[in-house]
């Protein structure tokens, strides 16, 4: 007879006694630590932002750098509209009022002028912004007086920074919410460093007159331009620098306050006179409707744009600047 084959109950055993022992040693095995989750940043699809941009990002807030909205209203003098008053009386929530005069050079006599990067630092933390955040800028007509709150960012070495396209009057067209009475945040960091490139002063936009390295593209309405059109300032020559080019701001407008398409823009440029090749230098009355210009021209990808902080307030109400009519 053949022996009998061998249990293989004693195998069965091995086995079990090893996984029992396998488990054992997973209990004392430190578990391994998850992956740490990588914070989403928050990206703005570049200068200009829409309205459904915004309202998605507000709904639903995402982590990595945080989104800041400022309203950065501002009304010529004669109009005697108190855009703070207006901000109280309905913002984008969460926003908070960025005053394009008191964030200025105070000791200057000119209206608005870039304050020193020390001063913009202190100031712009207090409003609760710090270097890492995402800036949308928004005003009340579409886009103008943002476009200056935008390029004072860059000016100021801040490039998250955008606009809302068609601004706080298309928001409210479309039913979205807002909110009522002032605005605080708890303060932020914000480290100011001024580009110099991308501002220009009367020396160096007089000197231009003479080498036309830039192209000088002004903002004011064509009357203003040609000096037939009194100055809302007193005491200002009617004309423009020599030698510099006309494109009122509001043509790169449609009817709802948005911006035209690039394609557009570069239409109205290039009507104008502007050579795409070459620097700009923008101006207009007191810095403000030149940066919608700068805006205008950084859409359709021209990067050499400086802004004439000064501008005709500041040229016109110096005797010795020559006018052109």
């Amino acid at each position: 007879m053949g022996s009998r084959p061998r249990p293989r109950r004693r195998r069965t055993v091995k086995v079990a006694r090893k996984a029992k022992g396998s488990a054992r040693a997973a209990k004392r095995r430190p578990a391994r630590a998850k992956p740490a989750r990588r914070s989403v940043q928050i990206k703005a699809p570049g200068a200009l932002v829409s309205t459904e941009w915004l309202a998605a990002r507000l709904a639903r807030p995402q982590g990595g750098q945080r989104l800041r909205v400022l309203d950065g209203t501002w009304h010529m003098p004669q109009l005697q509209r108190d855009p703070r008053r207006e901000f109280e009386e309905a913002h984008i929530p969460g926003a908070v009022f960025f005053d394009i005069d008191a964030i200025s050079d105070r000791t200057s006599s000119l209206p608005h002028m870039l304050p020193s990067a020390a001063q913009f630092s202190r100031q712009v933390s207090e409003l609760g912004i710090s270097d890492s955040d995402l800036i949308v800028v928004y005003d009340v007509r579409g886009v103008v007086s943002a476009a200056r709150v935008w390029w004072t960012f860059r000016a100021m070495g801040h490039d998250r920074v955008a606009i809302l396209d068609g601004g706080l009057r298309k928001w409210r067209a479309e039913g979205r919410p807002v909110e009522t009475g002032p605005a605080k945040a708890a303060p932020g960091r914000f480290r100011a460093r001024l580009r110099r490139g991308l501002v220009r002063d009367l020396e160096q936009v007089r000197r231009n007159i003479g080498s036309r390295r830039e192209q000088t593209l002004d903002a004011r309405s064509r009357g203003r331009f040609a000096g037939t059109e009194p100055e809302p300032r007193a005491g200002l020559r009617g004309g423009h620098i020599p030698g510099s080019l006309n494109l009122p701001y509001d043509a790169l407008y449609r009817p709802d306050g948005t911006l035209l398409p690039p394609e557009g823009l570069r239409q109205a440029f290039a009507d104008s006179g502007v050579d795409p090749a070459r620097p700009v230098t923008t101006t207009c009355g007191s810095g403000v409707t030149a940066s919608v210009l700068a805006l205008g021209l950084h859409l359709v990808g021209h990067r050499k744009v400086a802004v004439y902080d000064g501008s005709w307030t500041e040229w016109a109400s110096n005797p010795d600047t020559p006018v052109e009519p």
